[in-house]
């Protein structure tokens, strides 16, 4: 079940092998014994990918919770928080990877030395709860979904851009402005409440109409890290979150534009897969993501 789980998560045979000190032949052989043990092919393998086969995609579910609550029965022998080990698996959207948790990496590896993290990168992280241990997303209001989520902070997005773009475009003063500017876009999805070139953007106090203005779009990208610097550094108009970009609102390089309107309110959720028994490293983290969570919240806020 190991094998298995590990040849998925590697993405081949050679790449498991090698991730647990084992021979290829001697993982082939252990996915080959279950396979047969099942009476059930889990994966269609060909010379260029492996895909799990919808058997395979059932039984890895099962097989992940399994192997969470072997590992968490054996954790629990050692009484201290500092015997925790094992495996986290973390799934984050770039900028909360990035902006949120990586600042606080060293203070999670100095409290347990023992508990490793695997960190994935998913723009659109929401349909991927049930495949790690803890889904890092900032999702919509109102957001509902039937996994078990956490809220660690609320932020907004707003429309932001740097000094010297204003200087040499101009400072939009309605939304309606925002049709001669240079738009940094990310491809929001459907829910978030944008669709082609169009930004729709709201009042802030919720009295009135939202307005949907279409912008020429000079950069697209998922990567919230490009947009962020394009913004910095002059190239156009980005709707960002207001927590990544306090400090530079305080400190003048970035301009909160439109203040009585914005793109919409989200919330960064911690998710976990419903399952009733979650390990104790995962709870460990869990605890941990809720109390440093605060920290950038009561930065914003005194900004």
């Amino acid at each position: 079940m190991r094998v298995f789980q590990r040849v998925v998560d590697e993405g081949g045979f050679a790449a498991a092998a090698r991730a647990m000190d084992m021979s290829p032949a001697a993982v082939t052989r252990l996915f080959g014994d279950l396979e047969q043990h099942l009476g059930a092919r889990l994966m269609h393998r060909t010379t260029r990918k492996l895909a799990l086969t919808d058997a395979g995609e059932s039984y890895l579910l099962r097989v992940r919770g399994i192997l969470h609550e072997i590992d968490d029965a054996e954790a629990a022998v050692g009484c201290s928080t500092q015997d925790l080990q094992g495996t986290v698996r973390v799934l984050a959207s770039p900028v909360l990877a990035t902006y949120f948790f990586a600042p606080q990496i060293a203070k999670w590896r100095e409290r347990y030395p023992k508990v490793v993290l695997e960190i994935a990168i998913d723009p659109f992280p929401q349909s991927r709860v049930d495949e790690f241990d803890v889904t890092l997303m900032a999702v919509d209001e109102g957001y509902d979904a039937s996994v078990v989520a956490r809220p660690l902070a609320s932020t907004e997005w707003i429309v932001c851009a740097s000094p010297a773009y204003l200087k040499r475009a101009g400072t939009p003063l309605k939304p309606q402005d925002l049709a001669h500017h240079d738009y940094l876009k990310f491809p929001w999805q459907q829910a978030g409440g944008a669709s082609s070139r169009r930004l729709r953007l709201r009042p802030v106090q919720g009295a009135g109409e939202p307005v949907e203005v279409e912008m020429p779009v000079a950069v697209q990208s998922v990567s919230f890290d490009v947009l962020y610097r394009a913004a910095l550094d002059g190239a156009g108009i980005a709707v960002l979150s207001r927590l990544l970009v306090a400090p530079h609102l305080a400190s003048g390089e970035l301009v909160h534009l439109l203040p009585d309107w914005l793109f919409g309110r989200l919330t960064v959720y911690a998710a976990v897969p419903s399952r009733k028994l979650i390990p104790a490293r995962t709870r460990a983290f869990l605890a941990f993501l809720n109390e440093v969570s605060a920290a950038p919240v009561q930065r914003a806020l005194a900004a």
